[in-house]
């Protein structure tokens, strides 16, 4: 039996691409309600922090432009938060920086797309070989 990820959702309104974003990451994930904060660096932290306790393999935020929860996300040590507006974007995001946090705008964001960012986020497995030890200096970082 195959291992599902564990995606930690949150976002900080309601509107149809956030329902769009949580039926599909329900249906083909182990998903979960990251936060009952709807203030945004709460809710970015609380995500935050499960994906770096092990509770999820990664995160999802949604906030009206994605901007203000990748910034509380990537005060958090270990976290690599990456604002994303397309598939390519998310892919990279996987490929050049190991992101294990995506946010995405709830305002700016069709359903449709949406739905390829998270698609192209999830099903990267790894980064690049070459791009290994460039991300690692990111631990260095003060």
């Amino acid at each position: 039996m195959e291992t599902k990820l564990r995606v930690a959702f949150a976002s900080d309104d309601v509107n149809e691409a956030v329902e769009c974003a949580k039926d599909y990451l329900q249906k083909n994930y182990d998903f979960c309600i990251g936060s009952e904060s709807d203030c945004w660096p709460i809710m970015a932290s609380d995500v935050s922090k499960m994906v770096v306790e092990g509770k999820a393999d990664f995160g999802v935020l949604m906030c009206w432009s994605g901007t203000g929860t990748a910034i509380a996300a990537n005060k958090i040590k270990g976290i690599r938060a990456a604002t994303v507006l397309d598939a390519w974007t998310a892919k990279g995001a996987r490929l050049w920086n190991d992101a294990n946090v995506i946010a995405l705008s709830l305002k700016r964001l069709a359903p449709d797309v949406i739905i390829e960012c998270l698609e192209a986020f999830l099903t990267t497995e790894a980064p690049e070989e070459a791009e290994v030890e460039t991300i690692a200096l990111l631990e260095e970082l003060p």
